[in-house]
């Protein structure tokens, strides 16, 4: 896991080749006026878009998720938003098996650590963090772009 502001963001781009198409977009738009939904940006890297309320922790657990064929960037473009985590070697107690078709596997677990994303923040989660993120107030939006970058 990596978590770091958007001002940064060039220091990850040899980590992975589609790294850099991801913080290019995040250059090239304006990030508060992006309307919700899924762009496909290029083959094996797109972006969710989503302003919504946050969740409180125990609703976040609930599906407190890791990946095998995808990296996500997660990108708090406007609030405060709360993730739990948790290494995957870690987690004994699976919810559910690994679903291929929709890349995601749910843990009855809770996170080791907690910490907060603000405006022009993101985490970059590998296949081995779980994650619960969008834990906030429930009265306030978080906008949010989640790159889903192809393994």
């Amino acid at each position: 896991m990596i978590i770091d502001t958007l001002k940064n963001a060039d220091k990850y781009t040899s980590l992975h080749p589609l790294f850099a198409k991801a913080f290019e977009y995040l250059r090239e738009n304006n990030l508060e006026n992006l309307p919700d939904g899924t762009v496909e940006i290029s083959h094996g890297l797109k972006a969710i878009i989503s302003n919504k309320p946050g969740k409180s922790k125990q609703t976040s657990l609930e599906k407190f998720e890791c990946h095998q064929q995808n990296i996500d960037i997660q990108v708090c473009v406007k609030g405060k938003e709360t993730i739990g985590w948790k290494p995957l070697e870690n987690c004994k107690t699976p919810k559910t098996d690994y679903n291929a078709e929709k890349d995601v596997q749910f843990f009855s677990e809770e996170p080791e650590a907690f910490f907060e994303l603000h405006d022009q923040q993101f985490v970059i989660f590998f296949p081995e963090d779980v994650h619960a993120p969008m834990i906030g107030d429930e009265n306030e939006l978080i906008k949010k772009i989640v790159f889903k970058v192809k393994i």
